[in-house]
């Protein structure tokens, strides 16, 4: 079965990446180059530490909002899925959030924290954050009751209920939130240095385009959704080595 999924996954990327370069050799348009040329471009960057000097600069806000986002968005999420009154007072502002066209917030941004690194973190958490409170609400609220009567008739405590009955059972759509979220944690990444400081790999893509240089720009764009995938399967994995066996649904399915 290990060995279908990944057939399936090579082929799957075969055929996505066979009709790249067929649409750059027709071509759909003259600043779509083919995936060799794209690939060829990604080489070279890689080779002489471009790409590397890009990501020092990415990364940076990147890893501080997505880690503020995962903990106090998890947090959050937990306290609206277990009070009533949390719940009616938060849940519509990430609701909100997550509908809003949050890249208008930007230059407002900019306004109050300036072009620095304060202003991008914020940028991938307002993206990040929403999706990853919302989920665990739900996953908490949806916790099977008879799970939290048991522990209790066993005189668990309130804190021995959220940590082994709770989170475990939530896990799934936990984990499913933070996916969500990274994903969008690295648009929100992108986005803030293509709108406020064109650094990193934002500056790459924003220069690339601006001196026809496509292949260099569709390779730093498809270097961003390599990484992102990466940090997905990371997380997939991290989730199955703290609940294993809990990871295709509720504890009590």
């Amino acid at each position: 079965m290990a060995h279908r999924s990944l057939l399936l996954k090579f082929l799957s990327a075969f055929l996505v990446f066979g009709a790249w370069e067929i649409a750059g050799r027709i071509p759909v348009s003259y600043a779509f180059p083919t995936f060799v040329e794209s690939m060829g471009a990604l080489a070279r960057m890689a080779f002489d530490g471009t790409l590397l000097q890009a990501y020092t600069e990415t990364l940076k806000p990147l890893a501080i909002g997505i880690a503020i986002s995962a903990v106090t968005g998890i947090a959050i999420g937990l306290w609206i899925g277990l009070s009533n009154w949390f719940d009616w007072l938060f849940s519509p502002i990430f609701i909100v959030m997550q509908a809003a066209p949050l890249a208008a917030l930007i230059p407002l941004l900019v306004m109050m924290y300036g072009i620095g690194l304060t202003s991008k973190v914020f940028v991938v958490c307002i993206m990040a954050m929403p999706v990853i409170v919302l989920n665990t609400a739900g996953a908490v609220r949806n916790t099977p009751s008879s799970l939290t009567e048991m522990g209790r008739s066993f005189q668990a405590s309130s804190l021995e209920v959220i940590l082994k009955i709770v989170i475990p059972a939530a896990s799934p759509v936990i984990f499913s939130g933070l996916r969500l979220g990274v994903s969008a944690g690295f648009i929100g990444a992108i986005l803030s240095e293509l709108k406020i400081t064109p650094t990193g790999v934002g500056d790459i893509i924003t220069y690339s385009r601006s001196i026809a240089d496509y292949a260099s720009m569709y390779a730093a764009i498809f270097s961003i959704i390599v990484l992102a995938v990466l940090f997905l399967n990371l997380l997939e994995k991290i989730e199955h080595f703290l609940f294993e066996g809990n990871t295709r649904g509720y504890a009590s399915d």
